[in-house]
């Protein structure tokens, strides 16, 4: 069996990852997948330099690596070892490039230029910091003042170099809930090279609001050319990262409250590499009559999620959607051949009034019914990959949920998700497939986070928790121990299977007796108030390990945190694995969540 991959074809290696059926599903289409270089790092500490790389989908069992330094090949790694090496007495500042080894025969990079990133040491970690340039501040109508620090990130290869880059959007500090009255600065919206190089800067204009749940950002390669887009909603005003304006420049729709109730609304597709507009089409759902979403003033109207999925098996496409309170719109568009292109769209108007407000503030896309294709899990319900209802718990609107293989021993996904309504379930823990509940419990209570991954060994799976419920819980909602200290993110980072516990700008190792701190990142800042999350968690370079970035705490620059501790464990990059690359793009919507892969990583 074979993969396309942006006019390359991959062999079966990614059979042997796991990141493609067995051959036994013969007809499982072409899968469309980064195309990434080795992502090698090097960090210099007293005993030398701990160099790391990835383990690419494409690579066969038992392949080795050889190691260069400065040109000179220093080392091969065992077949089917680690994907890390430390070279022992070596100079900081040498450069490192990597090369696999199948047969004893040494293969070449894709990548004309591929030298190591170099990160710093600091206690418990290596990091890298990427310059970034704060837009000026400004004064609204009504004279407030105010400035302007980095969110939430996201990245893509947006040059087709094979290495990421980031793009951060940026809030102004009188961003407001969708509850709050009051005028809001401008949205922009960056993309940089890992050397603080900006590529470009979207100004999203007076016309679209600030604030967690008005623009939701997707950088994903949409139409397979090794080069990634980013999409969001725009209005009039909307000013590219070439400076081409989209609609009228002076149009101004703002009320006398800061919300914005009238006027156009369009959905663009940003070229990644130099910000200019690929494509514009009108916003779909429109907001229609603002009562008809659940409130007068302007709240539930504007209240949006997107995501990325693979709805035909092989290509992405871009999932926009509208309302989760009450009425749910959720829209597909392909953009193929340089224009967009509604798929389908889902409406509860038209599906049934069980449908509506069955949202969460996020959604998750996985492969939930295996036939290849992606399905949107959309808190209390799922939409299949052709836009029709696939199951529906009826548990309404809640604030937190997972999706993954959360119980490996059983075929398939499971979903965890935590409840606001009182008298619903306050956490439950279903089949991904059927929305069949395995486990519930209650309180009584607005049960306002929770988690569900493998952060313990004493006990096999994922262990679930939450705010409202005592306890951890294990794959059959049994009490086993005592309640993390958190319930926010969790990250693969000190080197065995299970995950640790992140919140605000620290980590911690989960234990019976009390969590213990593997890492206190200093002169940074979390995101999003109470939520307190980082401006990106995902698999950024070197090995499995997954990268956490914070902005400084002057918004200076992003700072990339990443482990130094040592693992037995290879596994390709977790950006190859579709579910895990989904989640990355949907992680900056709304009320950020992890990113959880399609499988569960082996003890």
């Amino acid at each position: 069996m074979r993969a396309f991959v942006f006019g390359r074809w991959l062999t079966a290696g990614l059979l042997v990852a796991g990141l493609l059926p067995s051959p036994a599903a013969a007809a499982a289409p072409a899968v469309q997948v980064d195309r990434l270089n080795r992502g090698v790092v090097s960090v210099h500490t007293a005993e030398g330099n701990q160099v790391g790389w990835r383990l690419l989908a494409d690579d066969p069992a038992g392949v080795a690596f050889a190691v260069y330094r400065d040109g000179t090949r220093v080392t091969e790694t065992p077949a089917g070892g680690p994907t890390g090496f430390l070279d022992r007495g070596a100079p900081a500042g040498a450069r490192y490039t990597v090369r696999a080894v199948v047969g004893g025969v040494e293969r070449m990079s894709a990548f004309a230029a591929e030298e190591s990133l170099t990160l710093t040491s600091v206690a418990a970690a290596s990091t890298r910091d990427v310059p970034i340039q704060i837009p000026p501040g400004g004064t609204t109508p009504s004279g407030e003042s105010y400035t302007y620090s980095a969110n939430d990130a996201s990245v893509g290869d947006l040059d087709g170099d094979g290495q990421y880059e980031f793009v951060v959007k940026w809030d102004p500090s009188n961003a407001k809930d969708n509850s709050q009255s009051g005028y809001t600065g401008d949205v922009y919206v960056d993309a940089y090279r890992l050397d603080g190089t900006r590529l470009w800067r979207i100004d999203l204009g007076r016309n679209i609001r600030a604030g967690a749940h008005y623009t939701q950002f997707q950088v994903f390669d949409y139409d397979g050319d090794g080069r990634a887009e980013v999409a969001m909603k725009t209005a009039d005003g909307t000013r590219s990262g070439t400076g081409q304006v989209i609609g009228n420049a002076n149009a101004d729709y703002r009320n006398s409250s800061g919300y914005v109730l009238s006027g156009p609304e369009y959905l663009t597709l940003f070229t990644g590499q130099t910000g200019a507009v690929a494509a514009t089409v009108n916003y779909d759902p429109p907001r229609g009559t603002v009562s008809s979403w659940g409130d007068s003033y302007g709240n539930r109207v504007d209240r949006f999620l997107a995501g990325t999925a693979y709805l035909d098996g092989s290509h992405p496409s871009l999932i926009m959607s509208r309302g989760y309170y009450t009425r749910t719109v959720i829209a597909a568009w392909d953009f193929r051949g340089g224009a967009l292109t509604e798929r389908w769209k889902f409406d509860s108007n038209s599906a049934g009034s069980q449908y509506a407000g069955q949202g969460n503030h996020q959604l998750s896309i996985a492969d939930v019914d295996g036939d290849g294709r992606d399905e949107i899990v959309f808190g209390a319900m799922a939409i299949d990959d052709t836009g029709s209802p696939l199951w529906n718990t009826r548990t309404g609107h809640g604030d937190a949920m997972h999706v993954g293989d959360l119980i490996p021993s059983r075929p398939g996904l499971e979903e965890f998700k935590v409840d606001e309504d009182t008298s619903k379930p306050a956490s439950w823990l279903a089949d991904a497939k059927t929305g069949q509940v395995l486990w519930q419990n209650t309180c009584g209570c607005d049960n306002g986070r929770g988690v569900s991954d493998d952060i313990w060994a004493g006990s096999p799976g994922a262990e679930s928790w939450s705010s409202g419920v005592s306890g951890l819980l294990n794959t059959s909602g049994q009490n086993v121990g005592r309640k993390p200290s958190s319930a926010n993110f969790v990250v693969w980072w000190d080197g065995d299977a299970q995950r640790e516990l992140l919140d605000g700008t620290h980590i911690d190792k989960y234990g019976t007796g009390g969590d213990t701190r593997l890492l206190t990142a200093s002169g940074v800042h979390a995101n999003n108030g109470t939520k307190n999350t980082p401006a990106l968690q995902a698999d950024l370079f070197g090995d499995w390990r997954e990268e956490v970035v914070w902005a400084t705490s002057d918004n200076r620059a992003l700072r990339i945190y990443s482990t130094t501790d040592a693992t037995s464990i290879a596994h390709v990059s977790l950006m190859q694995d579709r579910q895990y690359r989904e989640a990355v793009a949907w992680q900056n919507t709304a009320y950020n969540q992890p990113p959880h892969p399609s499988f569960a990583l082996a003890r």
